[in-house]
């Protein structure tokens, strides 16, 4: 009798474990990346260094690629430009599926946004992707570094599945064809839980 009260006691712990084993919730597994740096032409290492300690602050694992020459497809001739969506697709191409490559330039790039076909941006990203570019033609020479990080942050922001945000002081923001960097501060509350989420390091 005891024998067989010890095995039915052994049996409904085990049973007891199993279910609360099942029903115990368990932490949405995060996909580490590591965000590379991908300079193009005679970018500045030094600029690229800056960006890439200021992109630490709120992702640590970035490191800095060789610099690269520009593919010769993504050139518009008549305008002086590089293509940023051809780039961004050249960039992807080359990334492995642990990357998310941002490409850095001094040169004029552009999209095609609505009715215009070649729009002068200062970054693009693919919402969500794994490559983006930001660029130094269309920022303030005095303010060129903080304005790039806010760029490249907006866009990196886009490549992580974040889309415009309608608050003004947010690195999210829509630029509307102007350049308002100097207005933003930080991710908004809800871009940062977002971001979070996904293993961003951000208070």
């Amino acid at each position: 009798m005891n024998s067989y009260l010890s095995k039915t006691t052994i049996l409904l712990l085990t049973l007891f474990t199993s279910i609360s084993a099942c029903n115990k919730p368990t932490k949405e597994t995060v996909k580490e990346i590591t965000i590379a740096i991908q300079p193009f032409g005679n970018f500045s290492d030094d600029d690229a260094r800056y960006i890439a300690s200021e992109i630490q602050k709120a992702y640590p694992k970035v490191e800095i690629m060789l610099p690269m020459d520009f593919p010769s497809s993504a050139y518009k001739k008549d305008r002086k430009r590089y293509r940023a969506d051809s780039l961004i697709n050249y960039l992807s191409r080359k990334s492995s599926s642990e990357h998310v490559t941002i490409g850095l330039t001094d040169e004029d790039i552009s999209a095609t946004k609505d009715e215009h076909k070649d729009w002068g941006v200062m970054g693009l990203g693919f919402c969500p992707g794994n490559a983006c570019i930001a660029s130094t033609f269309r920022l303030s020479k005095e303010q060129k570094l903080d304005q790039l990080f806010k760029v490249a942050i907006h866009e990196l922001g886009h490549t992580q599945g974040l889309p415009h945000c309608a608050v003004k002081t947010c690195f999210m923001r829509d630029a509307e064809g102007k350049n308002p960097t100097n207005e933003e501060k930080e991710f908004c509350k809800e871009c940062k839980r977002l971001l979070i989420n996904k293993g961003w390091h951000l208070r």
